[in-house]
């Protein structure tokens, strides 16, 4: 069974937050493919979907963003899933908003919640989608911007991009990693021009 692990904060203070965008991928799918069958172990929610036949379950961790890795490990022992059918959403810096990009594997590029997924499951190898959230701030304001709102203007073309990524899971659990990446790594979502 495929597994679609969402990164982000639980809590109100952190909704719709830049550093959440897993999440929000995470509920898309939900909203598109689940069944309503949702539990809670209380480091993790689990709900079960479906498409075309194919089951699969989304996974949000409950533990804070640094510490994924300790839900991520007891989802994929709780759900008898591999690494490599698992696939980790989250917010990337280094991409432009309205890029979206899948690999597998690779270093944590200086996000603490893939770095602990690193340092819990002992590897790098296992499947991502890095969703573009930005990197337009004043310096030393990292940690101020990826926990801040999309404005207005910038949500249209995240609910587009979110949009973007739920076909690619779809991809990925219709079919595998590879045939996604060649699929999505090449589209991206350009904001509207003013008539």
């Amino acid at each position: 069974m495929k597994m679609i692990t969402g990164l982000g904060n639980p809590g109100n203070a952190y909704w719709d937050t830049r550093h959440n965008i897993g999440f929000d991928i995470a509920d898309a799918l939900i909203e598109r493919y689940g069944r309503g069958e949702r539990s809670n172990s209380g480091s993790y929610e689990l709900e079960e979907c479906r498409f075309k036949g194919q089951s699969f379950v989304v996974m949000k961790p409950m533990t804070f963003m640094n510490r994924s890795g300790s839900a991520v490990t007891k989802a994929l022992a709780h759900t008898q899933t591999s690494l490599k059918d698992m696939i980790v959403c989250y917010d990337d810096l280094n991409l432009s908003l309205g890029d979206i990009r899948m690999k597998n594997g690779g270093s944590a590029g200086g996000h603490n919640g893939i770095q602990d997924i690193i340092d819990q499951t002992g590897t790098r190898e296992f499947p991502r989608l890095r969703f573009g959230i930005g990197n337009d701030y004043p310096r030393g304001m990292q940690i101020e911007y990826v926990l801040s709102r999309f404005s207005s203007s910038e949500k249209e073309i995240v609910d587009e991009t979110l949009e973007l990524a739920v076909e690619a899971l779809t991809t990925f659990i219709r079919s595998d990693l590879t045939t996604a990446m060649n699929h999505f790594n090449k589209k991206t979502i350009q904001p509207k021009t003013q008539p």
